[in-house]
């Protein structure tokens, strides 16, 4: 028998223990796995090209006040910007309140968001029957296969926030990597259906011709409306979205605080676990000493023994996580969990990492003090 077989072998001994445990890490590891996707996806990754020279134009104080519709000409006067679309927020309902029926919901120029949104790949036909229809709107790919629609569906939008119902017709069923599940209409409808609201935009996007202008009109943007009674505050796509996230609170202080509180239950449970190994064993340490068996290669047994038990779970962890993802990102079509999470190797890699991490911590300090007993005290150990 091979000491990797002896490891093996003496890490299943008790089945049922090493099973409950081993269940107890992969769970662990699953809710430490997302995560750090969500980790990654808020804060690591980087957006498309496309994306990258995509500019948010907002109100400076809160996302609540509305930007009037004469700013989308002198935001298109900024050298290198390329076209300007107005976006609003109009958080109906679908059916009704569950998460699995949210998904955003934005009023926009059909006749030149598409130039902005450049990301997004549409028939031209498609997008000709929208700008014709100033009932209709265009849904992702993803979205119009959760809830089975096609082209010429009515989709109703009950009002939530806006005081007025939408009956929208399905023109066009856009593709985007990754997937963004979100619906646009026609603004010139909601203007229509909202008196007040005339004029107006909830903030405005823009596409600069390049990355390196993007600073530059930034700032001009911003500069030019200092003095006026609205004023903007106008940032990338992506610190737009992360800006929306942090609405929502501290939200990295939340996710550390749960990746803590994993690592600290997984470092529990495997300590336990050889805790009760090591001092029901404490005679066949004494024979392995007896047969020659020195006190690190007792030590590194032990330690063998609880990384393979915390690696096992870890694995198990990350298999389990991939498809529980995949679920997630399709079932909550909306902005709590991000569309484009995935496992990658960088983040299996981790979890894996620190699971081999708290193996060998959890491990090692039953496994030192067994290792120390001398063979009469622990031939005459009863438990």
């Amino acid at each position: 028998m091979t000491l990797g077989s002896f490891v093996v072998r003496n890490t299943f001994r008790n089945k049922r223990r090493s099973f409950l445990t081993m269940v107890s890490i992969s769970f662990s590891l699953l809710l430490l796995t997302l995560m750090i996707c969500i980790w990654r996806s808020f804060y690591v990754d980087q957006v498309a090209p496309e994306a990258s020279r995509r500019l948010i134009i907002r109100d400076r104080v809160s996302l609540a006040f509305f930007l009037p519709e004469y700013y989308r000409e002198k935001i298109r006067a900024v050298k290198g910007i390329n076209a300007v679309v107005p976006l609003t927020w109009y958080g109906g309902r679908y059916i009704d309140d569950r998460p699995e029926h949210f998904f955003p919901q934005m009023a926009t120029d059909p006749e030149e968001y598409l130039k902005v949104a450049s990301d997004k790949i549409i028939p031209e036909e498609q997008v000709k029957a929208w700008q014709h229809d100033r009932t209709g709107c265009i849904v992702d790919v993803t979205m119009a296969n959760k809830y089975g629609w096609k082209i010429g569906d009515r989709v109703t939008l009950q009002a939530n926030i806006f005081p007025a119902n939408l009956d929208l017709t399905i023109r066009g069923i856009y593709h985007r990597d990754p997937p963004q599940n979100a619906l646009y209409f026609n603004a010139k409808y909601l203007e229509e259906s909202v008196s007040w609201f005339k004029g107006q935009a909830g903030w405005y996007a823009a596409q600069v011709d390049s990355a390196e202008n993007v600073a530059r009109a930034s700032k001009e943007i911003d500069d030019m409306f200092h003095n006026s009674p609205l004023q903007t505050k106008t940032e990338s796509e992506k610190a737009f979205q992360l800006g929306f996230v942090a609405s929502l609170g501290n939200v990295k202080a939340f996710i550390l605080s749960i990746c803590g509180a994993v690592v600290f239950a997984i470092m529990l449970v495997s300590a336990n676990t050889m805790a009760m190994s090591v001092r029901s064993r404490t005679r066949e340490v004494a024979v392995l000493k007896t047969l020659g068996f020195t006190r690190q290669r007792v030590l590194s047994i032990f330690i063998s023994e609880s990384v393979a038990l915390a690696l096992s779970g870890g694995v198990l962890g990350v298999l389990v996580a991939v498809p529980v993802i995949t679920w997630l990102t399709h079932r909550f079509i909306g902005l709590g969990v991000p569309l484009y999470m995935r496992v990658g190797a960088p983040t299996a890699g981790l979890s894996l990492l620190i699971a081999l991490i708290l193996g060998v911590v959890s491990g090692y300090v039953p496994a030192y003090r067994v290792s120390r007993l001398n063979i009469v005290d622990a031939l005459r150990h009863i438990g």
